[in-house]
């Protein structure tokens, strides 16, 4: 369900969908190997010609370790005038990191959170009016759903009390031990944006009128964004499994990664009202009614959480396949193999967000109960990509 809000005006609805539109669905043809594109249309094709694509190889440099000792973290959230917020999935608590020094400082505890399994306290997101009103996003596993709230940072008070009461904002998302979702983002048309999943019931995902298995737009208020492709629908995109990556590329266009179950993971163009197949299909099928990913990947070899676009690539940390993959696009389609880096070196990867020129940072997962955590870990690193 919703929290009814106050009326919203909607500012943004003819042009939204525009902005946040990939390629068409990508149907037909055999099933992909590993990392593979999906077949162009004709109308991908044409639009693939006119913009550039990026080095088919790229590199990765670790420059170093931002701050270490870290707690089932999960997202992360660069402040505009400095500092990090990372959430911790198992405490509920944010914690602000000094990039610099290394500094951390506990704001609050999230109340309501009830951890177990994957649930918790998960993606976090400044509001797109943040330089006014100090708003902080939270998905957040409570004891009877998933949901979104939002709460005042006051970095004023002292430490451990800077967070505001949980404002909910929308409720209801399906919660189970697994399958929870999580992300969270503010797109460039300043709605939000949701990862969901299927909580483990996989016909939920195929059911427009749940909210499993979904991308969720909304307005910051919680109501169903201007221009859904369903009427009085928050649902963006349906047919996933389990939504923990989203980024825009420089065209405005919507990316996600994908947990496949034992077979294919995958990273989708997400075209508003489009399925994504699940449970139908796993990775790419012939089916003509599901949309293709542009890559897909053995479930070993990645288990992607977070993304990141910089410069013509999408970055994907790896969880159980312990890499950050590199996947240059053309348009809404990879133009080339994806690339692995940092196999094995830092463990579980959960996070990458774009830290502005050609870094990234990169948070590690190896305290989430799945992992085998090494001396200092989990760790932000900051992350130089090409």
């Amino acid at each position: 369900m919703i929290v009814q809000r106050r009326a919203v005006t909607a500012v943004l609805a003819a042009s939204a969908l525009l902005l946040t539109a990939g390629c068409s669905s990508g149907g037909g043809g055999s099933p992909a190997g590993r990392g593979s594109t999906t077949s162009p249309g004709a109308a991908a094709s044409s639009a693939r010609a006119t913009e550039s694509a990026p080095p088919a190889k790229g590199s990765v440099k670790v420059l170093r370790t931002v701050a270490e000792g870290l707690k089932t973290p999960w997202g992360l959230a660069p402040l505009p005038g400095g500092g990090l917020l990372v959430s911790s999935r198992d405490d509920g608590t944010i914690t602000r990191i000094d990039e610099t020094t290394g500094r951390k400082t506990e704001l609050g505890t999230v109340s309501g959170v009830s951890a177990a399994g994957e649930g918790g306290l998960l993606g976090i997101a400044l509001s797109p009016d943040y330089a006014s009103d100090h708003m902080i996003y939270a998905y957040f596993t409570s004891a009877s759903d998933n949901r979104i709230v939002r709460m005042l940072y006051d970095e004023q008070k002292p430490a451990g009390e800077q967070l505001g009461a949980p404002d909910t904002v929308f409720k209801g998302i399906p919660k189970g031990i697994i399958h929870n979702g999580g992300r969270i983002a503010f797109g460039p048309d300043r709605m939000l944006y949701a990862g969901t999943g299927e909580s483990g019931d996989r016909g939920l995902s195929q059911d427009k009128k749940s909210l499993g298995g979904k991308i969720l737009r909304l307005t910051p208020e919680g109501e169903p964004a201007p221009g859904n492709p369903f009427p009085d629908s928050p649902v963006y995109s349906y047919g996933h499994r389990n939504v923990q990556g989203l980024a825009w590329d420089s065209r405005q266009r919507l990316f996600a990664s994908e947990f496949g179950q034992d077979t294919w993971d995958e990273l989708n163009a997400i075209k508003p009202g489009d399925d994504y197949g699940w449970p139908d299909a796993e990775g790419r099928s012939s089916d003509a009614r599901y949309h293709n990913p542009i890559a897909e990947w053995h479930t070993d070899e990645a288990s992607p959480s977070g993304i990141a676009y910089v410069d013509g690539v999408v970055w994907m940390a790896g969880l159980k396949g312990r890499r950050l993959w590199r996947i240059p696009l053309q348009g809404t389609e990879a133009s080339a193999a994806p690339q692995p880096f940092l196999e094995g070196e830092y463990g579980r990867l959960r996070t990458v967000v774009a830290a502005g020129g050609d870094k990234v940072w990169l948070v590690t997962s190896n305290t989430d109960g799945r992992g085998t955590p090494k001396k200092g870990d989990d760790r932000v690193l900051e992350v130089e990509v090409k």
